[in-house]
């Protein structure tokens, strides 16, 4: 059975450091777990620069590939694609990236659309290991027309860097999707200081658990427990 896994760490202007720290939180948690780190959480917008950032990720991802073997691994990681440049959600499993997209909605508040390019609006439920998947990256959280791209996923994940500032808007969007999905959100943000420091785990009947200070929040997942809340209050998600 597996357990699910919020992240909650700081990222640094040392690549090499939070690649470390990544794998070091991987490697804490047990076999047959489902971890959610969060957004760019190995390189930053570190858009001074950008030409280093986007060098580093071939290497995390050979790394991080070696360490998900038994394991569900959820992140973003920013890449150039055809002279374009993406943040890719991607989740790890048994040494593949089995799963990938762009970033659909780019938060231009922090400029992320002078540095990178949308994806499509093609957010899919992926089913990984048996356990329906799907992705909201961070601001992909404000728009409803997403949302029902997510209807029947087991465990839907948010990689986050959120603004402190809209800490509220964090915790009860999160919120809100689990009930709304009567599924899991497992969402991830950064402990760096401009960030909510909201990681948690919620589960399909809406109880919240939150990272506080931990680095790794834990819960056991449990198929049953959707199954009993989708039956109870029946609203047409199979």
């Amino acid at each position: 059975m597996y357990s699910l896994n919020s992240l909650l760490f700081k990222t640094t202007d040392n690549y090499s450091t939070n690649l470390e720290e990544l794998l070091k939180h991987i490697d804490a948690c047990d076999k047959n777990s489902l971890i959610v780190a969060p957004e760019v959480c190995l390189t930053g917008f570190d858009y001074k620069n950008f030409d280093e950032v986007l060098d580093r990720a071939d290497e995390a991802i050979r790394e991080i590939k070696k360490v998900s073997f038994g394991k569900i691994i959820i992140l973003t990681i920013l890449e150039r694609r055809d002279k374009k440049v993406f943040n890719f959600a991607k989740i790890f499993h048994n040494g593949e990236v089995v799963y990938e997209r762009a970033k659909a909605r780019l938060f231009r508040f922090g400029d992320e659309h002078k540095y990178m390019s949308e994806g499509g609006d093609d957010i899919a439920i992926v089913e990984v290991d048996g356990i329906k998947i799907a992705i909201f990256i961070c601001f992909e959280l404000r728009f409803k027309e997403l949302w029902q791209k997510s209807e029947g996923a087991d465990v839907i994940a948010v990689p986050s860097w959120w603004g402190v500032l809209r800490g509220e808007h964090f915790v009860n969007l999160t919120q809100a999707l689990a009930i709304l999905n009567q599924c899991y959100v497992v969402a991830s943000d950064s402990l760096n200081e401009e960030c909510t420091k909201m990681s948690g785990i919620i589960t399909p009947n809406g109880a919240v658990q939150r990272n506080i200070d931990r680095a790794c929040l834990s819960l056991k997942y449990s198929p049953k427990e959707i199954k009993v809340m989708r039956r109870y209050m029946d609203v047409g998600i199979r």
